[in-house]
């Protein structure tokens, strides 16, 4: 009961991550995208506006999944780091770069300066995500077995599924920052760039349906177990992930963004719960389950109070750095002082 609970919360904590820090990687690549640098520079203003204040904060749930993964299940941490330490050492630098070229084009003045920065800053914001799908698509398909470098460092995370995942990732990731973007530029006047960002929206929506129909066939091939699990017992997820995949693109062609940002949610939301749904009661396929993985009693119980207890102060944090930096009067708060 413990393990199970200890499980559900770490993976709500790895789907704020997908939705929150998602977004900001998806905003890196329309950022790659925006065009020139007289072009680009409304996308890239309002980009950096929306994601200044918060972009270091969305990186809380990645530690705190890990934090609890290493807690909770030291035997399933021990295996996906010491066999996924490449994608994962490549995910890192990705985020260390990335947070390093977003703060330094700020602060720089120069043109040439920005653009290097500018460049950083997007390709890191693409590429992290694809190695983080790398991983999951390692983990899903059965190619991390228990113990220290069990399974092999480079055909693990180099397969048909992990290379889905890191599609999948980045598209997800990128239409997320679309639909959140035109919410923005509305709430900020400007209507031409919200329609900049709603044809973004649509485009990457849709590349994320034909990605995921075309990916069922490299499941089938590749990882039957996974293929198996969410077609049936998962199969209420994966359908619920498609209905709001749907309904989103449905609300942003007709303008409707701010439930459009809730649909478009749910949709990458259900994915990583049919995930899930999909591999339980398993930690590790094909035969390494939450139960034989998980620590004492007495530190899971350790560890759910002590989430509850730091939960009275994060979440009232978390939302109210959202509500100041999300408000009408967002653009004054954060132009007059460092936005971090």
């Amino acid at each position: 009961m413990l393990a199970d609970a200890t499980l559900a919360v770490m993976w709500t904590g790895l789907t704020c991550y997908a939705l929150f820090g998602g977004a900001d990687f998806g905003a890196g690549l329309w950022d790659l995208l925006a065009g020139n640098a007289r072009r680009g520079a409304p996308q890239r203003h309002l980009i950096e506006h929306t994601i200044g204040p918060v972009w270091e904060a969305n990186h809380v749930w990645l530690i705190f999944v890990v934090v609890l993964l290493w807690g909770g299940f030291s035997p399933v941490f021990a295996a996906v780091l010491s066999t996924l330490y490449l994608p994962l050492t490549l995910a890192a630098l990705g985020i260390i770069a990335r947070g390093a070229a977003f703060a330094f084009r700020k602060a720089s003045s120069g043109t040439a300066l920005r653009r290097l920065f500018g460049a950083c800053f997007a390709v890191s914001s693409v590429v992290t995500p694809f190695f983080l799908g790398t991983v999951a698509g390692a983990v899903a398909s059965g190619r991390v077995p228990p113990g220290l470098a069990a399974g092999d460092t480079v055909t693990s995370w180099i397969n048909p599924t992990s290379a889905l995942g890191g599609v999948l990732a980045v598209l997800a990731c990128a239409h997320l920052a679309a639909v959140y973007l035109c919410a923005d530029s509305v709430r900020e006047g400007d209507d031409a760039l919200a329609d900049a960002f709603r044809r973004r929206a649509l485009v990457s929506g849709a590349a994320c349906g034909v990605v995921a129909l075309a990916g069922a066939a490299v499941l089938h091939a590749d990882a039957p177990r996974l293929f198996d699990g969410l077609t049936h017992r998962a199969l209420p997820l994966v359908l619920l992930s498609a209905a709001g995949g749907v309904a989103g693109l449905v609300l942003v062609g007709r303008r409707r963004y701010v439930p459009a940002r809730l649909a478009a949610a749910l949709a990458v939301a259900a994915v990583l719960w049919s995930w899930g749904a999909a591999q339980y009661p398993l930690m590790l396929v094909p035969g390494t389950t939450v139960q034989e993985t998980a620590s004492q009693s007495s530190v899971l119980a350790a560890c759910l109070a002590s989430l509850g207890v730091g939960a009275v102060l994060l979440i009232p944090s978390l939302w109210w750095l959202y509500h100041l930096f999300q408000g009408h009067d967002g653009r004054s708060r954060t132009e007059s002082g460092p936005a971090s």
